[in-house]
This record gives C-alpha cells, structure tokens and sequence, in this order.
C-alpha cells in the first residue's frame, strides 16, 4: 500500500464551492471505481475563508487543496489511471510519494465518510534547507521539533508526510506536507491555535518556543501554508 498526495490548483474560472463540491463527488467516484483503498480530500473553500490571515504563499500559482490516495502501488504503470483521472478533472496538479506518520490521531472530531471535519485542517508545504543534509533535517524535526509541537499547539490531527520522491514532472520541489487540524475558534484566533486561550504569557512562550524549533529545520521564505477544508471520503484509519 503506497500513500499519493496530489497538490491541486483550480482554475479561476471555477468558484470555490462548485470546485469543491466536484472534487469531493466526481473525482472521488472515478477513483473509487479505479480501487483506491482511502481517499481524503482538502480544500481551501468558502468554509475556511475566515483563516485566509494564516496562510503564508511562496510557491505560485496559490495551491488550492490536495487529493491523498492510498492505492497499491505507485510504480508508474499502475498508477497512471489514477493520475489520467485527476488530471481530466484537475488539469494543473502535481503528484508526490509519501510515508505518512500520525502523531496525533483525531479522536477528538472523528471525521464521518465524506463529511466535513470540523474546524479546518491547515497544510504545511516544506522544503529542506540547504545548510541541512536529509538526515539532519529529518532529526531535527522528527526527534526533536515534534515534542514541542505537540506540546505547544492545540492540533487534534498531526500527521507528518516526508517525500519520498516527485511523481510528475515539473512537481515543485517539497521534502514534506504536513497535516495538522485544529478547533474552529483557530481560525481568528492565534491564542486558540498555542493551547492559551485567555493566557497572553502563555501564548507568548508557546509561541517564541515553537518559532525557534521551527526555524532550525525551516527557511519561512520557503514555506506555504494553506488553511483548508478536510473531508475524509474513504477512511484508510479507523
């Protein structure tokens, strides 16, 4: 079983919520019937314009959601169904191996097969910088970033993915897309996002504590963030 994120972009011509609405139903269908065995979607739609404040661009066009798909195999003969099908639908989208790693599993807002998860789930695309070699990066992050991360925000869902590899050509060059879900107050307010709700020193120290966890392992002008919508169309974890 081999987990794919595909990065999709909408064409401008298509509001939001029609684009959404046929990701979620149309694209979804002809998956399915290709055999994946889970598929999530993420969108950044009307239901998350409230959170636009979050999102940090440096990759352009803006990405506007993502398609994960689990299928067996992601060797290229096997795959290309699936990406002739997304691509009919999505014409600009790019394509991305990854090894998921749930740190933080929902259990708080369960999502319901083809519903919206409540509050919003915020994307995080990273490149690893230059001054660090993969595995540097990686321990930086995973053994050492993570603890705090958990231990500073109010995530409800935290699931790292690492590029294994693109999987399109011309895929801009990410190393990592990072899921993290959290309350609906986050949206405007950054005191629900670092757990210090009503506490400014408390949001303060989480804060200044995670900023420089994370500016070990991340160059900010290199990072995107996308405030978006999840639904969950076919669970692969219970």
């Amino acid at each position: 079983m081999e987990k794919i994120i595909y990065i999709l972009w909408r064409d401008g011509q298509i509001p939001p919520r029609q684009w959404s609405r046929t990701l979620r139903t149309e694209l979804t269908d002809r998956l399915l019937s290709l055999g994946a065995h889970g598929i999530q979607i993420n969108t950044a739609d009307t239901e998350v314009e409230a959170a636009a404040a979050l999102r940090q661009q440096n990759t352009y066009p803006c990405i506007d959601g993502t398609a994960a798909v689990w299928i067996d195999s992601a060797v290229p003969m096997m795959r290309q169904p699936f990406d002739d099908t997304v691509r009919a639908i999505v014409p600009h989208c790019a394509a991305y191996l990854v090894t998921e790693s749930q740190l933080i599993r929902n259990t708080r807002f369960p999502p319901k097969a083809g519903e919206r998860t409540p509050g919003f789930s915020q994307l995080v695309f990273l490149t690893r910088p230059p001054r660090l070699t993969h595995e540097a990066w990686l321990d930086v992050w995973q053994n050492h970033h993570t603890r705090i991360a958990i231990e500073t925000l109010d995530n409800f869902l935290y699931i790292q993915n690492v590029v294994v590899r693109p999987l399109t050509h011309g895929a801009p060059g990410y190393d990592a897309i990072i899921e993290e879900c959290y309350p609906e107050a986050a949206m405007t307010d950054l005191y629900a996002i670092f757990k210090a709700v009503g506490d400014v020193d408390q949001f303060q120290r989480n804060f200044d504590e995670l900023m420089r966890s994370c500016a070990r392992f991340i160059d900010f002008d290199k990072i995107d963030v996308v405030p978006t919508s999840q639904y969950v169309v076919k669970p692969m974890h219970g």
